[in-house]
Formats: C-alpha cells, sequence, structure tokens
C-alpha cells in the first residue's frame, strides 16, 4: 500500500520527525485561515510531481483560490486530484535525501542518504552514483550509531548530528515497525531551524496486512471514504478481482499468462520502441473468467491505446483464454485495437475461435510487439 503524502507525513509527526505545518483541503471553503505564503501539493500516489505540475507556491488567497480550482480539475499521470495538501513555505539551505528499503538481493534492509536531495534519486544513481551512500542493516542490531554517524559526515550534516540521528532512528522505527517495504524523504531539507522532511512517502508491505489491521484498516477507510485511495480505476478493479496488475506510464496494454511472459513481453516493448501502459498476469492458470477480468482491468486505464495479449500454453489453453477473449469482445465494446500472440495448448482451437470476431493470432512474439507498438505510432 503507497500511502499519500498527507498520511506519510502524519505517521512521521507522530514519530518525531519534523514536517512542515500543513492543512488538508478538499475545497475553497477550506482556504480559511491559511498564512501565507503556502505550497499546495497535489495529493496523488506519483513521484515527479513537481515536474507534473502539481505542485505550485502560492502567494495569497485569491491565487491560492485560483490553484487550488485548477489542481482539483485536473490528472496528474492519470490519476485525478481530489485532495491537495497546503503546506508553509520554508527557506531552504540545503536538501538531502534519506530512505530505507528491502534490498530483494541481498535480502536485507538497506539505508541509503545522499546530499543531492529534492531530484529524481533514479537519476543520481545514474549520472553521479558516488554520491549516494547506502549500508546494510543487520536486523538483529538494528540502526547502529556508527551507521549514521558515518552517514552524517558522508552527507554533510556533522554539524546537525544529533537531529539527523534521531531523525533517522525514528525514520527505521516506522519501517520496523509497519513492515516498510520503502521509508523516503526527498527532499530532507536543512533550514535555519533544523531538519524538516519536504516530503514524505511510505509504502507498506501488504502481505503483512494482517500484522497491521488496525493501521491498514484505518488508512484504507481514510483513503476510500470520499474516493480518495488515490488509485486509479484500473488498480482499484484489480485488487477487487484478485488480479495480478502494475500500472505503468507508457501506452502499450499488456496481459500475459504467467510473470516470466510478461516481464519478457515488458523487455521486448521496451527494446522496439514502445512504452508498457502496465504490466498484468494471470498466473500461469488463466482461464475464460480469468481473461474477461484482465480485460476488463487493463482496459479501464485510459492511457491505453492498443492490447497486446502475450500468451504461451503450458498450464495455460488457448481455447480457455480465446473464449475468455471473445466473451468480453461480444459484451463489451472496445475502442482499442488488440494483438494477441498465442501458442501452446490447443492453440489451433484458440485461433479458430478469435477468428470468429475478426482476430488473428499470432504465433511470434517479437512480431506481435511490432505490430503492437507500430499500431501506437500510427496512431
Amino acid at each position: 500500500m503507497r500511502l499519500l503524502e498527507f498520511q506519510a507525513k502524519r505517521i512521521f509527526s507522530e514519530h518525531g520527525i519534523p514536517v512542515p505545518k500543513n492543512v488538508l483541503l478538499e475545497s475553497s471553503t477550506d482556504l480559511e485561515n491559511l498564512l501565507y505564503p503556502v505550497v499546495l501539493k497535489a495529493q496523488v500516489p506519483v513521484g515527479g510531481r513537481g515536474k507534473a505540475g502539481a505542485i505550485k507556491p502560492v502567494t495569497d488567497a485569491n491565487e491560492a483560490a485560483a490553484v487550488l480550482d485548477e489542481l482539483l480539475n485536473t490528472r496528474i499521470r492519470g490519476n485525478p486530484v481530489r485532495v491537495v495538501l497546503a503546506e508553509e513555505k520554508v527557506e531552504v539551505q540545503k536538501e538531502l535525501y534519506l530512505a530505507l528499503l528491502i534490498d530483494k538481493l541481498a535480502r536485507l534492509p538497506v539505508i541509503m542518504a545522499s546530499d543531492a536531495g529534492g531530484i529524481d534519486i533514479e537519476q543520481v544513481d545514474r549520472e553521479s552514483p558516488e554520491q549516494i551512500v547506502k549500508k546494510y542493516i543487520d536486523p538483529s542490531v538494528g540502526l547502529s550509531d556508527y551507521t549514521v554517524h558515518y552517514l552524517a559526515k558522508r552527507i554533510g550534516v556533522e554539524e546537525h548530528l544529533r537531529d539527523f540521528a534521531n531523525l533517522a532512528h525514528s525514520l527505521f522505527d516506522i519501517f520496523r515497525s509497519y513492515d516498510g517495504a520503502l521509508v523516503e524523504i526527498n527532499p530532507l531539507a536543512v533550514t535555519a531551524d533544523g531538519l524538516l522532511a519536504l516530503d514524505a512517502k511510505i509504502v507498506l508491505d501488504d502481505k503483512a496486512a494482517y500484522r497491521h489491521g488496525n493501521l491498514f484498516g484505518r488508512l484504507k477507510a481514510e483513503q476510500t471514504r470520499s474516493g480518495k485511495d488515490g488509485r486509479s480505476r484500473a488498480e482499484q478493479l484489480a485488487e477487487g478481482k484478485g488480479i495480478t496488475y502494475v500500472s505503468l506510464n507508457g501506452n502499450v496494454g499488456m496481459i500475459s499468462d504467467g510473470a516470466g511472459t510478461g516481464m519478457l513481453t515488458l523487455d521486448l516493448i521496451q527494446d522496439a520502441g514502445g512504452r508498457a501502459a502496465n504490466f498484468c498476469e494471470l498466473g500461469g492458470f488463466g482461464g475464460k473468467e480469468s481473461m474477461q477480468q484482465a480485460l476488463e482491468v487493463v482496459l479501464a486505464n485510459p492511457r491505453v491505446k492498443v492490447l497486446l495479449i502475450s500468451l504461451i500454453g503450458g498450464l495455460t489453453r488457448m481455447d480457455e483464454v480465446a473464449d475468455g477473449i471473445v466473451a468480453y469482445l461480444k459484451r463489451h465494446e472496445v475502442f482499442v485495437p488488440l494483438v494477441v500472440r498465442m501458442c501452446g495448448t490447443q492453440e489451433e482451437a484458440g485461433r479458430a475461435r478469435l477468428q470468429t470476431v475478426g482476430i488473428e493470432a499470432l504465433n511470434d512474439l517479437p512480431t506481435a510487439i511490432r505490430t503492437a507498438v507500430d499500431t501506437v505510432k500510427g496512431s
């Protein structure tokens, strides 16, 4: 579960991490009693909000009302904005980066810090990897004072060592206590009054929800009570149907019958010059019903301009998934082209059934991918 910024900052505050004073806005009536200047920040679960025009400083009530109305009537990378965080404007001397996450290869928590905060950390890693400091954490020991001191020295905050140490330990406490997949501050600001978390990102491990029933329940209820769960329509549908679905930023929709086929298809879409709109797979046991559900989920994404269905019949029977495609098309009007790659178990029967709705299945994956990508470019 990815929290919205205001939720993450509330948890930060509860654990003693300093954040700017803020107020949550849902309409212009919430603007009363704000002290200007402030920064209005759209609450959507995506990164790069500044570049997307989702973070805007305002200096007075009139400007705030106009900007708030603009934000509440827009979408940021496919996500509708329905709530905005108004936050005091802070004079920043320096921007840093601090995060905790799980290194899946090492199977250990890792703390990362950098003196290059406020920008995309992936960009820093590509262009100046020496600016990122990483230290693994032994779960049986926890975050040591030595590690904290080392990080402070490397990123140049030794004069704020006590504040940095308290903040880092609090961040680790949140990460450990709530089974975090990622807890991040970017930027962590150095101000005249000390350190301040200007942004907050928390991703909780959904598989640990059973250990935090009250917390997860409260956060989800808060997000969904007035339609502000921060997820796209497709993501909401996927959760309700138990479909494996991850939203991406491209326009080539993708459904595969297994995770391996899906990952290969994603790589080949990129190699062909395309950008995937999502990752969606049926788990290797796809049938008629699961295919219909996957189609409903993926086609709910408005960015999808063509849908590529990549199938290789091992455990999955091609005639059954073809029945799902045919049944869906007979009941729904689909406005994007479908490209189907099909081979394997009951392949000929599956192809014959798709022909009844005008679909000629391909058996070569690179050809299918080129067809899908060229279709998007042509449109």
